[in-house]
């Protein structure tokens, strides 16, 4: 899977592209908490509803999590570089689209084509990693993909901030797309220099039925629960998330199918009877369950309720960030001695963090809210302790030989947690909201959040069980 032997790079020039892909990942990364800072703005504007606004960002992860499987597998059949290219371009393209749209259901649909795009991208990122750097290096330049995500954070909140508190050339909110232009550009050319070349594998085809009966399994799964709110919750709601669960069991049976007829199944099935892997999927869905949603909650109150300034919204974020990169830095090292128990401590840090953040929220005012920075520094470097070795650590028991697949699996897993998160943890801010305050809301929030992250705790020590069986 994903290989990268028919050109390959020396030591130095591996670094090179590591630096490319990473630099994908970066702008990927950062178009997923950009969009937060300015969501109060795209409301006002577009004259977008409260399910509108979740759409806008759930969809982007949704679009992303239900081709991500069938984008590595095009990094399979078309090569590694091919599949780059083309995911980079098409995201900077739809980026622009996002930065042109008129109207709130016209930049759902960008966002869903965004998304679907950096399917194409994303799944590269570790795959490239996986192959380029198997040797000694391997944990460095897992250490700098870790950072990296880090710094996607910070810089998609002091970013966005940044633009809308500017409103360069009147842009407003539109900026906040229109940056991934040139970014874009720089990131393909530098790839199509530098990038290994990779001939297409002789004798493989996608499957498609697999790659379209997933889309619709997944969008008829987590699609109701952006707009349950706001169609009260009627039954067609719920028989349209229970048609979805339907449709991705007859997808398992339907690439078993395949895989018995002689074909290549969009997922590896061995990795489905891999227990250590499979639970290890349910700690990463817990994990990023409470990962998006946390900040989009979050960013809500501090604008709507605080009423904090998009740009000082942004830069209260820069603490976390900050204790996400020195924590990541930190559990790369301890990880090698203590194994997934750093994970575990990661998720009881950041509990603290939440427990810290609500005592706050209920003795805060606009005058005082700065101080929310220091417990988001804790829950930033609870953060940071678990996503930075939670692939390494997930992907620890994956052959080698499936590390494209695995990777695939795991980002899908993420990034529907990340989307389910946003949509349900949302779902129960606004209505909570509606029903009682703001303050109150958020409260409830971060009980959902802390309930996903002990999850994910749970799951990790099943998980360290079952690698040590």
């Amino acid at each position: 899977m994903h290989q990268i032997v028919a050109n390959p790079v020396d030591s130095a020039h591996r670094w090179w592209v590591l630096a490319i892909v990473v630099a994908a990942q970066f702008m990927f990364g950062v178009d997923a908490f950009i969009v937060n800072v300015a969501v109060p703005t795209i409301a006002v504007e577009l004259r977008a509803s409260a399910a509108q606004i979740e759409a806008v960002i759930a969809v982007y992860l949704i679009g992303y999590a239900t081709l991500v499987i069938t984008g590595g597998r095009l990094g399979d059949i078309y090569g590694t570089r091919n599949t780059f290219l083309a995911g980079v371009l098409g995201f900077t393209l739809t980026s622009l689209w996002c930065g042109l749209a008129q109207s709130g259901p016209e930049l759902i649909l960008a966002r869903l084509a965004q998304g679907a795009t950096a399917a194409l991208m994303v799944p590269q990122v570790l795959a490239t990693i996986h192959v380029l750097f198997a040797d000694e290096t391997r944990a460095r330049a897992f250490a700098i993909y870790g950072i990296v995500l880090g710094l996607a954070g910070a810089a998609g909140f002091l970013l966005g901030g940044l633009l809308v508190t500017m409103d360069l050339a009147g842009l407003g909110w539109r900026a906040v797309f229109f940056v991934n232009e040139p970014v874009g550009l720089v990131i393909i050319a530098a790839a199509w220099r530098l990038m290994p070349y990779v001939p297409r594998h002789p004798g493989t085809r996608l499957d498609i039925p697999g790659a379209l009966v997933l889309f619709a399994g997944l969008l008829g799964l987590i699609g109701p629960l952006l707009f349950g709110h706001e169609l009260h919750w009627a039954p067609s709601v719920w028989l349209a998330m229970v048609a979805g669960a339907a449709v991705i069991a007859g997808f398992v049976r339907l690439e078993r199918r395949v895989a018995l007829h002689g074909g290549m199944p969009l997922i590896d099935l061995a990795l489905l009877a891999d227990a250590a892997f499979m639970r290890g999927l349910c700690a990463v869905f817990f994990f990023f369950f409470a990962n998006l949603s946390f900040y989009l909650v979050m960013t809500l109150f501090m604008q709507n309720a605080l009423h904090i300034p998009p740009m000082r919204a942004g830069l209260m974020f820069i603490p976390l960030a900050l204790a996400f990169i020195v924590a990541s830095r930190h559990s790369g090292r301890r990880s090698r001695h203590r194994g997934s128990l750093v994970l575990i401590e990661g998720c009881v840090v950041q509990v603290i963090g939440l427990a810290a953040l609500a005592a706050m929220v209920l003795a805060s005012n606009a005058s005082s809210a700065s101080l929310l920075a220091v417990p988001l520094a804790v829950f930033g470097y609870g953060q940071g302790l678990v996503m930075a070795p939670l692939s390494s650590a997930v992907l620890s028991t994956v052959q080698p030989s499936s590390a494209g697949a695995g990777s695939g699996i795991y980002g899908t897993a993420a990034q529907i947690a990340n989307a389910a998160g946003v949509a349900a943890i949302g779902a129960v801010y606004f209505a909570v909201q509606s029903a009682a305050s703001a303050a109150i809301a958020l409260l409830a929030s971060f009980a959902l959040c802390a309930l996903s992250v002990a999850a994910c705790a749970g799951f990790l020590l099943w998980m360290r069980r079952a690698g040590n069986a």
